[in-house]
């Protein structure tokens, strides 16, 4: 049999997914691990019929993976007939008003993390900060103290596994801490094996379209069974939004998911309500339920200027047999989960490669033609999907808790269809991912001795050859920015169907979501992708259009805006560009200046840090390690001239500080309920002080100076991968924000899985 895969798509397997011996070489070829996987799953067949036939089942499984029209989601390809044998990537666990549940839940999200899964959590039922706790006679600590434990419980985990472990993090918008929440991860620096996201009710966006306050509740009345809710307080609503817009704007984060909308269509409401989605919010859960993923590469059936649906149908139907085979032979990591898994059988059957597909039939990504064929393939899977589901519940019976579900026909699963993210197996079936745009269609590989590569996306450059515009030269160009919309060279019609990401207007990406959705019987991954230039009324817009247009949740990102990013493939940061442009030299010290010394605790011991100024601004940092001498002292010494030299060629400090805070060694300490991860880390911390000093001081608040500073900082976004942008910790190459999390188009490594 013929294994047609991209080198890419090797080196992504080779990497993550293939067995592999005690020194970490693989044993076993492409072939064998999609052989493997379809002999594991086709072997549930046996468990409905005796005479099945495996091998005819098996056959069938390996095409739709060899010809790259399905692939079931990472943890399968992974485990399928391995010793771990955990096939699933979206898990939500309770998180209950207690310690002992709430170190279970720590324990169990260990667990899952360990088997290769991702976790949701909402944090709603714990009680609010300085709450009482009457079998102490104490206070709670809040919801964000207790997401702290769990991010460090990911930490370990993600530093021994495969995987890394991913959370998502929800609050209800009435939850009497929710503003702290939406400020928890503002700086940055911590809860980084987080996505957040607020649960934004019906009655919030009610009192907000109002301009009008809304209730806060109690906790404690989720946790009792038909008790009346009891109103602890209430806030402004169009503040509370504004905020959380503000910061998205700022940063990423938090994002939005519509709670109420999402049980509106909860399949089993007997069994409960949905609190949380999994890490990317694509998979609102029931606590201790998990969704086994899919995804068909919509690519491959575009044959000329026509798209095969029979042959769609066909392999939706497969697909459906092959997911619901998944929850059969999969080994749940605790026998919750394994019970309610079981009982409801969720399946999420997606789509990847749209973004191809609207390349291949000549539509542009935003265009009315492109939301017509959105609506179109998935209402198509949509019905599909459930018929397929039907059938297999007249052949095996309907899912266990069907007498407590919505549905009236049979059904074999309570859920059949989600869009996922597809980031790494989108690079093994040489597509683009999920439902997103093209991010770029060239860019640059990083690869040996400081080499680069340009990769062009095979699509563009298979019509760029048939019309006869590909040159190795253009694509080098394009590899520069990503797009070809201002390369006049590129015929006008192409320029118009060749959109990347960052040429689509907000408002496009926000339909088309739209328009998936209508037809999903779970949620959509996909990130709203915003220009650098944005405002904080287009953010709000954009959460408002997902709102009226059906969607059930957003996550939004402003291009460049968190951690310095590089702002497109082959952009140079716009700072660095400046200096670099005007060659600057660093300005004659004078012999007098004025400042003062910091004092930051640190696992080297007492850093102090001296930071004076001239009358341009800052202009040098001296910073002292207790005892003198030593390696600690001279990289001090360093980062301290180096500062120095860039303040007096008038580098601004703001990138400066971006780049010292977040850099982590391998001892951070706290400190003023702080964490200090390094020397580096505390010098950019002085100088982010010295900022808010001075600015207080022109402005005359020369008195508290310390606590002024405190509440200043908490509004400041840092960099904390140590480089100058977010780059893959792989391979170097940029990470992009798509699907609800920053992933690397280059090798596969994401985030949140």
């Amino acid at each position: 049999m013929n294994v047609n895969l991209s080198d890419n798509a090797v080196r992504v397997l080779e990497k993550r997914y293939l067995k592999k011996d005690s020194n970490g070489q693989p044993t076993e070829k492409p072939i064998d691990m999609f052989k493997r996987v379809a002999n594991n799953i086709a072997s549930a067949d046996k468990i409905f019929d005796e005479d099945a036939d495996i091998t005819k089942t098996e056959e069938m499984f390996l095409n739709m993976m060899l010809s790259n029209k399905f692939f079931p989601n990472s943890p399968t390809l992974m485990n399928a007939g391995r010793d771990l044998q955990q096939l699933s990537a979206c898990f939500v666990l309770p998180v209950g008003d207690s310690m002992e549940e709430i170190f279970d839940s720590v324990k169990n999200a260990a667990l899952i993390h360990k088997s290769g899964g991702g976790t949701g959590f909402s944090f709603s039922r714990l009680r609010e900060k300085n709450g009482a706790v009457k079998s102490t006679s104490g206070v709670s600590s809040g919801p964000v103290s207790f997401m702290k434990v769990f991010n460090s419980a990911t930490e370990v985990i993600k530093q021994g596994g495969t995987r890394r472990g991913a959370n998502m993090g929800i609050l209800r918008v009435d939850h009497p801490d929710i503003m702290e929440f939406i400020h928890c991860k503002s700086d940055n620096t911590e809860l980084n094996n987080f996505n957040i996201s607020v649960a934004i009710t019906k009655e919030f966006m009610e009192a907000f379209k109002e301009k009008t306050k809304y209730k806060l509740y109690s906790p404690h009345d989720y946790a009792v069974k038909g008790k009346d809710r009891t109103e602890v307080g209430e806030l402004d609503a169009n503040m509370v939004f504004d905020t959380i817009v503000k910061l998205a704007w700022k940063n990423g984060e938090p994002g939005i998911v519509f709670i109420d909308r999402i049980n509106k269509y909860n399949p089993t409401p007997a069994l409960g309500d949905m609190e949380s989605t999994n890490p990317c919010g694509e998979q609102p859960l029931l606590p201790y339920e998990a969704c086994n993923l899919g995804s068909i590469n919509l690519k491959e059936f575009v044959e000329g200027s026509k798209f095969n649906y029979d042959d769609l149908k066909e392999v939706v139907h497969n697909s459906i047999h092959f997911l619901d085979n998944v929850i059969e032979v999969n080994n749940y990591p605790i026998p919750e989960i394994d019970r309610l898994a079981r009982g409801n059988r969720k399946i999420g059957l997606g789509i990847m490669g749209f973004a191809d597909t609207l390349f291949l039939l000549e539509m542009a990504y935003d265009s009315e033609e492109a939301e017509a064929f959105a609506h179109e393939v998935m209402s198509f899977i949509q019905k599909e999907s459930h018929e397929a589901s039907q059938k297999l519940a007249l052949k095996r019976g309907n899912f266990e808790y069907h007498d407590k579900s919505i549905f009236k026909k049979p059904m074999r699963n309570a859920t059949t269809t989600t869009i996922a993210p597809t980031g790494t197996i989108s690079i093994i079936a040489d597509c683009s991912s999920g439902i997103e745009p093209i991010f770029a269609l060239a860019f640059k590989r990083n690869v040996m001795d400081n080499q680069t590569l340009v990769e062009v996306n095979k699509t563009f450059s298979d019509i760029a050859k048939r019309e006869g515009f590909y040159t190795d030269e253009l694509m080098e160009l394009v590899a520069t920015s990503g797009s070809v919309e201002n390369i006049e060279s590129i015929p006008e019609k192409w320029r118009r169907i060749f959109k990347v990401s960052h040429d689509i207007k907000p408002e496009w990406h926000i339909r088309i979501q739209a328009a998936f959705q209508k037809y999903v019987d779970n949620a959509v991954s996909k990130t709203i992708n915003f220009p650098h230039t944005a405002t904080e009324k287009d953010v709000r817009d954009g959460y408002l259009l997902a709102y009226e247009l059906g969607c059930k949740g957003s996550t939004v990102y402003r291009d460049g805006s968190r951690d310095n990013q590089v702002l497109t493939v082959g952009t140079v940061n716009k700072d660095v560009a400046a200096t670099e442009e005007c060659h600057a030299k660093p300005r004659i010290r004078p012999k007098i200046t004025f400042g003062y010394t910091i004092k930051i605790n640190t696992a080297c011991g007492k850093l102090y840090v001296t930071i004076n100024e001239d009358d341009h601004g800052l202009c040098e940092v001296f910073a002292t390690i207790g005892k003198s001498g030593g390696c600690a002292s001279s990289q001090a010494e360093g980062i301290s001239r180096l500062v120095s030299l860039a303040l007096r060629s008038g580098l601004d400090v703001y990138p400066i500080i971006k780049q010292l805070r977040g850099i982590r060694c391998t001892s951070p300490i706290w400190e003023d309920g702080e964490l200090i991860l390094s020397c580096p880390d505390a010098i950019g911390r002085a100088l982010e002080m010295a900022m808010d000093i001075r600015e207080n001081r022109e402005k005359g608040n020369v008195s508290d100076i310390e606590n002024i500073v405190k509440a200043k900082r908490s509004s400041i976004t840092y960099n904390n991968t140590g480089g100058g942008g977010e780059t893959c910790p792989e391979c170097s190459s940029t990470l992009d924000m798509s699907e609800g999390c920053m992933t690397c188009r280059s090798c596969g490594y994401s985030k949140c899985s």
